[in-house]
C-alpha cells in the first residue's frame, strides 16, 4: 500500500520552528511516511486544498504577531471570501512555540487553529503548546492535583457503575461482564495453558454475530502496582483529580474524578509495556542524576538505537523494569509527567467463540495465556490473558469490563452455500461460533479442518465437534502435528483432500465467470 503523504509547515523567526519541524520530518520518513518540510511562505498556498495531512509548526513574535516567513500565508488564509469547506479533506495539527511570560503566549498557533476548523479542516488533536519558560519546553498535558484525605463518597465505584449508557456498550463505557466460568481446556502436562472463559451478558445490550470480536481493557497485577508506586515514591491510597493545562482538553474517560494513585497504576498506565524511545527522551529530561541522565540520552539518541533495541525490545523489558533500572530518575519523575510518560493500557481483542443462538445471554472466549522467557530473569507475561487467567469466579464475583466490534470475517447467510473453515489452535474460536450459529439455522455443509499438537492434549471441543459430526451437522478434519514421526499440519490434510476442497469452491462458491475462464482451453 501506498504509504500516505505528511506536509510539515513551518513560521519560523529565530529557526527553533523550523529545526523542531526538520525534526518532525525525520521523525516521519524513519517511520515510513512520505513527508516534505516547507517554510510557510514558500508553499503554494492554493495547493493547501488537496493535502490529506497536515503538520503547522508557528512561532509567536512580538505582541502575537506571526514570523516573516509566514506572512503571506497568514494574510491568505484569513482571506473573508473562503469557503468554509476549503479544507474539508483536511487533518491537521498545530504545535505552537512560544514564551508564557508574553502577554498573547502562543497566539498565532491558538489563531491558526481556530481558523483551519472554520475552513472545514479536521484536528487530530487540540492545539499543542510549547512554552519556552518551561524547564522542559513542553509543559505536562495535565496536572494532578492532590486532596488532602481521600473522598468521602469512592468516586472509582461510582464510576464503575456509572450512569446507564446511552447505547450499547463501548470503549468509553464497557459494560461490566460476570465471570461465569474460566476453565483450563489443555492437559495439565500441556505446554500452554488454554482458557474457555464464559461471561454473563444479560442486560447489556451487546449484541454479536460470528466472526465479531470482543474487546477486554485488562488491569496490572496488584505487585506491579506496588512496585510502581514505591520506586517513584507515590502513595496508592492517596487521590487527585486531573486538570488538563489547556480548554478544550478532555481528561481520559476510564479515570474517576476524583482518582486515586492505586487506580491511575492497575486501570489505566501501561507499565507492563515495553517503552518505545520517546520514553527515554522524556525520562532523560526529568532526570536528576548526571550518569542515569547520560544513559537514557545516549538510548534517545539515533546513534544509540541499536544498543536500546539490545536492552529493551529484543528481551522484552518493560515500562517498570526500566524505572527500576533508572531509581534517581525514577524517584524524581514528576507525578504531572505520569500521562505524558507511559501510555495507557490497550484493549485487547479477542474471537467470540460462541454464538446467542446456542448460549444466550453468553460469552465465550479462548485465551492462550501468554508465558515465555527471555534473558531476562522474570519471564515475560501477557497483561490481558494473565490477569484472565488470575481470576477465579468461584471465589466470589469478578466482574470485566467489555465490549464488541464487528470482526473481518463473514459468513454466507443462504443456507445451501458450503463453508470451508481452517482454524487451527486458538484460531478455531470464530469457527466454533460459526458453526454452532449456522447449525442452528439449519445451515448444513460445514467443513472444518483443525489442528493442535497432541489429540489428548489441546483438542478443543473435542467432544462438541463429534457430537455435531455424528449428527451430521459437520465434517472435521484433523491434523495432530505430534503424534507421528513426520509432522502433519492442517495444510497437508488440505492437499491431501485437494479434489474435496476443490469440488467445494468450484461447484457452489467460486464465480461463475471465474469457473468460465478456468474452463478455457
Amino acid at each position: 500500500m501506498p504509504s500516505p503523504g505528511l506536509l510539515v509547515l513551518f513560521g519560523s523567526q529565530t529557526g527553533t520552528a523550523q529545526d523542531v519541524s526538520e525534526r518532525l520530518g525525520r521523525e516521519a520518513r524513519r517511520r515510513r511516511l512520505d513527508c516534505r518540510v516547507q517554510a510557510l511562505d514558500s508553499y503554494s498556498v492554493v495547493n493547501l486544498i488537496s493535502e490529506p495531512l497536515v503538520i503547522f509548526v508557528c512561532a509567536t513574535t512580538g505582541q502575537g504577531d506571526p514570523p516573516d516567513n509566514m506572512k503571506n500565508f497568514w494574510r491568505f488564509i484569513f482571506r473573508k471570501n473562503l469557503p468554509p469547506t476549503s479544507l474539508c479533506q483536511m487533518d491537521f495539527a498545530v504545535l505552537g512555540l512560544g514564551d508564557s511570560s508574553y502577554a498573547k503566549f502562543n497566539f498565532v498557533a491558538k489563531k491558526l487553529h481556530r481558523r483551519l476548523l472554520q475552513l472545514g479542516g479536521s484536528a487530530l488533536l487540540p492545539a499543542c503548546l510549547g512554552d519556552d519558560q518551561h524547564e522542559l519546553g513542553l509543559p505536562s498535558k495535565f496536572t494532578l492535583r492532590f486532596l488532602p484525605e481521600a473522598p468521602k463518597m469512592c468516586s472509582e465505584e461510582q464510576h464503575v457503575a456509572g450512569a446507564d449508557p446511552p447505547g450499547p456498550p463501548s470503549e468509553q463505557q464497557p459494560f461490566l461482564a460476570p465471570m461465569v466460568t474460566n476453565q483450563r481446556v489443555t492437559s495439565p502436562s500441556h505446554f500452554q495453558d488454554v482458557r474457555l472463559i464464559e461471561f454473563d451478558i444479560t442486560g447489556s445490550g451487546l449484541s454479536f454475530a460470528a466472526g465479531d470480536v470482543v474487546l477486554i481493557r485488562p488491569q496490572n497485577q496488584a505487585s506491579h502496582v506496588q512496585q510502581f508506586c514505591r520506586v517513584l515514591g507515590l502513595d496508592p491510597d492517596q487521590y487527585f483529580t486531573l486538570l488538563p493545562r489547556e480548554p478544550g482538553v478532555p481528561c481520559p474517560t476510564q479515570l474517576p474524578q476524583p482518582c486515586s494513585v492505586r487506580h491511575l497504576v492497575s486501570h489505566y498506565l501501561d507499565v507492563a509495556s515495553v517503552p518505545r524511545r520517546s520514553f527515554f527522551e522524556l525520562l532523560a529530561c526529568l532526570s536528576p542524576h548526571e550518569l542515569e541522565r547520560e544513559k537514557l540520552l545516549q538510548f534517545s539518541a539515533p546513534q544509540g538505537q541499536e544498543e536500546l533495541y539490545s536492552y529493551c525490545n529484543r528481551p522484552r523489558r518493560t515500562v517498570l523494569e526500566v524505572l527500576c533500572d533508572f531509581p534517581h530518575t525514577a524517584g524524581a519523575v514528576p507525578a504531572d509527567y505520569l500521562l505524558d510518560l507511559i501510555p495507557p493500557i490497550r484493549p485487547r481483542a479477542f474471537s467470540i467463540a460462541s454464538s446467542l443462538l446456542a448460549h444466550p445471554s453468553r460469552l465465550q472466549i479462548l485465551v492462550a495465556v501468554v508465558h515465555y522467557q527471555t534473558r531476562l530473569k522474570e519471564p515475560r507475561r501477557g497483561l490481558c490473558s494473565s490477569w484472565l487467567a488470575s481470576l477465579d469466579p468461584g471465589r466470589g464475583p469478578v466482574q470485566v469490563p467489555l465490549w464488541v466490534r464487528p470482526g473481518s470475517l463473514t459468513f454466507p447467510e443462504t443456507p445451501d452455500t458450503p463453508v470451508i473453515m481452517v482454524g487451527p489452535g486458538t484460531g478455531v474460536a470464530p469457527f466454533r461460533a460459526a458453526v454452532q450459529e449456522r447449525v442452528a439455522r439449519g445451515q448444513t455443509g460445514n467443513f472444518l479442518f483443525f489442528g493442535c499438537r497432541w489429540r489428548d492434549q489441546d483438542f478443543y471441543w473435542e467432544s462438541e465437534w463429534l457430537e455435531l459430526e455424528r449428527k451430521g451437522c459437520l465434517t472435521l478434519f484433523t491434523a495432530f502435528s505430534r503424534e507421528q514421526e513426520r509432522k502433519v499440519y492442517v495444510q497437508h490434510r488440505l492437499r491431501e483432500l485437494g479434489p474435496l476442497v476443490w469440488e467445494l469452491l468450484d461447484r457452489r462458491a467460486m464465480p461463475r465467470a471465474c469457473r468460465q475462464m478456468c474452463q478455457k482451453p
